[in-house]
């Protein structure tokens, strides 16, 4: 199951405020804001597919993310390793330094990430 680019925008709300009413979302997004039932069918969505569920006080729902963050976009990153690169990381990570136009200290930072999963693995 996957969300929508709406839905996306609005679960990174809801994760950087962890828990949140429907007013702490709309108060999120930039101008012109969205309408608050636009909002509404949004959070339907996300909780009928299952990402996010609510606590009830009175009539107020207080929304939480049920997926994590890390893991929604390691299932992407996955996906699209798999379904654009054969799934090759090596051709992956060859694409993404060559194409994105990195500086010489973030390909740095790349390599020392690298390095220090390398010998995480190795132990």
């Amino acid at each position: 199951m996957q969300l929508s680019k709406a839905e996306e925008q609005l679960m990174k709300y809801l994760w950087k405020l962890e828990k949140a009413f429907m007013k702490d979302l709309l108060d999120a997004f930039p101008e012109p804001k969205p309408a608050t039932t636009t909002v509404a069918t949004l959070l339907k969505r996300m909780t009928d597919k299952g990402f996010i569920d609510y606590a009830l006080y009175g009539k107020s729902r207080e929304y939480y993310p049920l997926v994590k963050k890390t893991d929604y976009f390691s299932k992407h990153v996955n996906g699209l390793i798999k379904n654009f690169f054969n799934d090759s990381a090596s051709q992956f990570a060859s694409f993404f330094t060559s194409e994105t136009n990195l500086s010489t200290s973030e390909l740095e930072e790349l390599k020392k990430i690298v390095d220090k999963e390398l010998l995480k693995k190795q132990k």
